[in-house]
Order: C-alpha cells, then structure tokens, then sequence
C-alpha cells in the first residue's frame, strides 16, 4: 500500500473521479476531474461529468431504508449501492474516453441513510471495497466520521473545496448549494482557510420535491422550471408558523438532513396546508418561499455576525435550486442588494460542484492534506477525512 502511495504523491498531474448521490435521491452525479499543483493553489480541469439515475424502484428502497430499514435491509442496499457507484465511476470514465487506468483515485461520498449530529454519528452506504474490485482504483469514502471524532457536525464538508476553487483577493462570496438540503459557505475577500463558515441553512429541494409528488400523486419528482410555485400563492401567516421551526434558531456551524426536513415533514406540511385551505400551488409556492426565506435569514445573521455591507457580496448559486426561476427570484428579493449568480458564470456547473469537490477532497486524503474546516463543521481540528480502500492491483 505504501508503494503506491508513494508513487501517487509523487506525480504531477492526476485524473481523480467524485461520486455524489445527495438528500434529493436523483441519482448519483459523477465527475472526472485533472488536478495540477499543490495545496491550496490547486488547479481543476473538468474532462467529464453525468447523472447515473437510479433504476425504477432505486429510490422508494433507499428511502424506505432512511426511514425504518431494518439491518439486513441495509446491509443488502450497501452491497447493492457499491455497485451502483462503480457503474457511475465507469460511466464518467467512458464518457471522457479514459481507460480505468488513466484514473489515480476515486471519491465516494456514498449515500447518506443517517445522520445525526447530536450524538456524533453519521452512516453513508455504498461499499467502496466493491467499487475498487470493480474499478480497479484506489476509493476514498466515508469523509465524514473523522471530522465528527473530532467533535464537528460531519457536515458540510464541502467549503474546503469552495474555499480552494472560488475565493477572490477583492469579493466577499457566498456559496449557496440548493440540493435536498441547502448550505452555505462564507468566503471572505482575500480570507484565509480559517476565516471561512459555513453551515446548513435548512432545506433546499426536499421539501418542495415532496409535496410536488404528493400534488401529482407521484407524476412528478420536482416543480420544473418553478412553474407550480410560481402559479401559486404564499401563505405567509403559516410559512411564519413555519420558520419557527428549533433548526432555524440553532446557532452555526449546524447541519440538517431528513430528520428534520425529509418525508415525515414534507407530509405533515402538506396535510398543515390542505387543512387551511390552500390548493396544492399554493402550498408548493409556500414550501419554495420557506426554502429562499431560510436561506435569506441566514445571510442576515452572517452579515451582521461579519459586519459586512450586502451590497459588496456575491452569491454564487448552485444545486438542482439553481436551476428553479421562482426560488431564484425568491431569492433575488430577499438577498438584495447583494449580487446572485450561477456557478456557470465561473465555468463550474452547479449539478457538477459536489461531485467535484469529492474528487478533490479524495486527491487531498492521499496526500495527507487536512481537508475538513472546523469553522464549518465545529470540530476542535482539521483533520484528513476519508477512509482508503486500495487499488486492486498493489
């Protein structure tokens, strides 16, 4: 194992492979990444990127499992979603006309089934032994247990990469990915790794998914273009009632997933809004308004927290939330004077950051980089995340 290591810290440039399947479930976002330089001036050029989809029936089990799986059940999804993964990790491989041996490492964040910060503990299947029996490369996965044995929420892990790739010596810059759940990442002008924050603000997609489905009794997976939302009307005595909600008044760093915001929720809300009324747009247009208002309060703590005027920032927006008009506008109201913009205007695709990231984060594990941030997470240190599975062959 040495060996190899050793001649991967040795070379210059490296092809490394992320893997990403987020709260949203829509399947798993691979990227296939050359990275040249060394930390923190690392340079990224994407060769390749593609959403491998579950297979029908993928999703309901692996939310059934989050839910009230039993052992086994788990057991048996872990071996499954292994090899799912490979399949993605090839995909992307293909698609960038790359031999498997072209690739130096592969990062797996895997598919989260638990999180729960309290008590420090996380769980993230899809066994990264049979995606390197598969692909024949080393797999860094599970990045997020190190960072909680040091006393942080786990999550988010992906500032250390934001800080890497989209700080500016002259711009305050806010990172907002809207996946299932939405975070943020505070990067100051000409901030150094220890200045940045971040932390999850609440939901993001999961929410407005749910109730989509509910709404079209299972026709539709997510408000399209914002086109439901926008036909709707805002209940906004009860999207009140609702940022009262205890994550809300929870003091950062702090992280979120579907034990606050998952099914369980997304279906009282929906019976809450049927009960006063409301027609189903209306009651998607409040769930999207409760996702662009958790998100804007957010940015008002952080501002007075940092003494920053709005107007000097940039909002760099990414995640399947990027791509919704009505959420963006949303946004754009309560966010003003500060700027938004997508990740595209900086040549980085918002469906492909995370993906990015766990490549990144699996190329900085092989070299011993520190890659977690404990202004982001809360841990007492930084501290190398992600457990190595060796390549095949030695």
């Amino acid at each position: 194992m040495n060996n190899w290591l050793s001649n991967y810290s040795q070379k210059s440039t490296w092809r490394a492979i992320g893997l990403m399947s987020g709260t949203s479930l829509d399947g798993i976002d691979a990227a296939c990444i050359e990275i040249s330089g060394d930390f923190p001036d690392v340079k990224i050029s994407v060769l390749g990127f593609v959403t491998h989809t579950f297979a029908p029936g993928l999703r309901e089990r692996i939310m059934s499992v989050c839910e009230n799986g039993h052992v086994e059940d788990l057991a048996r999804l872990d071996v499954e979603l292994g090899s799912v993964f490979a399949d993605a990790a090839i995909e992307v491989a293909n698609a960038c006309g790359l031999e498997l041996e072209a690739i130096d490492v592969i990062g797996s964040h895997g598919q989260t089934v638990c999180h729960l910060s309290s008590v420090r503990a996380t769980l993230q299947i899809g066994q990264s032994a049979l995606i390197a029996e598969r692909t024949g490369r080393p797999v860094v996965s599970d990045f997020r247990t190190a960072d909680m044995a040091a006393g942080g929420e786990g999550a988010p892990l992906v500032p250390f990469v934001d800080w890497l790739l989209l700080r500016d010596a002259g711009v305050h810059r806010i990172t907002q990915n809207i996946g299932g759940i939405a975070n943020l990442t505070w990067l100051p002008a000409g901030g150094t790794l220890d200045d940045v924050r971040a932390w999850d603000t609440g939901p993001g997609n999961m929410v407005i998914d749910q109730c989509v489905r509910i709404a079209s009794q299972g026709q539709q997976d997510y408000d399209e273009n914002g086109i439901r939302a926008s036909q709707g009307h805002v209940d906004e005595a009860w999207l009140y009632e609702k940022m009262q909600h205890p994550f809300f008044a929870l003091p950062a760093p702090k992280s979120a997933g579907r034990e606050e915001f998952g099914r369980a929720f997304a279906l009282q809300f929906y019976e809450e809004g049927k009960r006063r009324g409301l027609a189903p747009n209306d009651i998607i247009a409040t769930a999207t308004a409760l996702t662009a208002r958790s998100i804007a309060g957010a940015y008002q703590v952080l501002w007075k927290t940092e003494k920053v005027d709005p107007a000097g920032c940039e909002i760099l927006i990414g995640g399947g939330g990027a791509f919704n008009p009505t959420l963006w506008h949303m946004l754009e109201v309560q966010t003003a004077p500060a700027r938004l913009r997508r990740l595209e205007e900086l040549e980085m695709g918002s469906d492909a950051k995370e993906a990015i990231a766990f490549a990144l984060l699996a190329h900085a594990a092989l070299l011993g980089v520190p890659n977690t941030v404990p202004g982001a997470t809360g841990a007492d240190r930084a501290v190398v995340a992600g457990k190595i599975t060796p390549p095949k062959v030695l």
